[in-house]
């Protein structure tokens, strides 16, 4: 699915997993001329791993600027032997809340870089939901791969990306001096809010300008819709004012369809996601379960014109504590492309849930597990919010 789509000074190909991917990115690192930066959450020590830190290190052995950002957490595996290896190639490396020790539940420790993104020269970007890991997941007897997105942009829009990673890059290294964050706010401006609605716009989620943009999107794009939502979430679990706009949504006859996770991978979220289903199959959204491999998607797409790709799920954790980005496209090509692409999917490889599955759903484990997302939220004095 590597057509292009054209909206004014942009050229959007939306990518399907990693096998489209990571050639695509690394194709693009070997034409690079001026600078590179990645930023990612997780960067595994895996083959896919090894190709794109290789081309990170070919660029930099030609004279390239590469700046890669890693989070702290969901890249601690990195072996340092392979961070020694790109600074010794010339590749600087910044980390994102580094954990040296026991990771806690504060506040602080849970604000991750949950973004993933690419520049490349300021004229080429990448931001989707793909972390830098094979496919398929190593110890998995999967036939597919996990099932996510990205969106490669050509012009004007790889501009303000840049200028988002930047203004985060700057912010690290004032950090990592212990400067406070008022003499940050003085010395870096953060990217305007755009007001106006436009063909494409780039919506982050920090925890100082833009702590609710990626949430108000699907607030005012769900209040809108006329005939159907759907949307694919690894980590689905939508707070009070998300929930409602869906069910106003059915009660005005849109149609609701969720492709949710349909595999353990992390049992807390999962199982805290079950607990929901009843009350979402009650006032009649369809939910589908992806069971070919694990589903890392966090995409959307509204009456077919309104789209989103990103690395926001609709959980407590992306929507009030990670730093998350987003691309919103108002565009017929690209949003029904999607959709095609969904529904594909979910006729191919989704099972309907159904209310007598709901009998063999593990009830006390579901309630346990969404009572302990809710302990977190509200220890973190964040249940007002979510």
């Amino acid at each position: 699915m590597n057509r292009t789509f054209k909206l004014r000074n942009n050229e959007l190909t939306l990518l399907r997993n990693g096998t489209r991917y990571f050639p695509q990115l690394c194709e693009d690192i070997d034409r690079a001329k001026e600078f590179i930066f990645l930023e990612t959450y997780i960067f595994a020590a895996d083959e896919t791993g090894r190709l794109v830190a290789q081309a990170l290190q070919r660029a930099a052995l030609r004279h390239v600027t590469v700046r890669l950002m890693l989070d702290g957490f969901g890249s601690a595996e990195l072996p340092e032997h392979w961070i020694d290896s790109l600074r010794e190639a010339g590749v600087e490396v910044q980390w994102f809340r580094r954990e040296r020790g026991f990771f806690n539940l504060g506040r602080s420790r849970l604000r991750r870089l949950h973004r993933k993104l690419a520049v490349i020269d300021g004229q080429l970007a990448f931001i989707g939901g793909i972390n830098i890991l094979n496919d398929i997941p190593e110890g998995q007897d999967f036939d597919a791969p996990r099932l996510d997105y990205t969106v490669r942009i050509k012009g004007a829009m790889a501009q303000q990306i840049e200028v988002e990673m930047r203004h985060l890059w700057a912010t690290v290294q004032w950090a990592t001096l212990r400067k406070r964050i008022r003499q940050i706010k003085s010395v870096l401006q953060p990217v305007p809010v755009q007001e106006t609605r436009k063909a494409i716009e780039l919506k982050v989620r920090d925890n100082l300008h833009h702590r609710r943009d990626i949430e108000r999107a699907y607030l005012q794009a769900i209040a809108e819709a006329q005939h159907e939502i759907i949307i694919a979430n690894a980590y689905f679990l939508p707070g009070r004012l998300l929930r409602r706009a869906l069910n106003a949504a059915v009660k005005r006859g849109v149609r609701v369809v969720l492709l949710l996770q349909g595999r353990v991978e992390y049992r807390l979220q999962h199982y805290a996601t079950l607990a929901l289903y009843e009350r979402l199959m009650h006032v009649g959204i369809e939910i589908y379960e992806y069971r070919d491999s694990y589903l890392h998607a966090k995409v959307g797409v509204i009456d077919g014109e309104w789209a989103t790709v990103g690395s926001s799920n609709l959980d407590p954790f992306s929507l009030l504590l990670a730093r998350e980005a987003n691309l919103i496209v108002r565009d017929d090509e690209f949003a029904k492309s999607l959709r095609s692409n969904l529904m594909r999917t979910i006729k191919t490889a989704g099972e309907r849930v159904e209310a007598r599955h709901l009998r063999t759903v593990p009830l006390f484990l579901a309630r346990m597990s969404y009572g302990v997302i809710r302990l977190i939220v509200g220890f973190l004095g964040l249940s007002k919010r979510h």
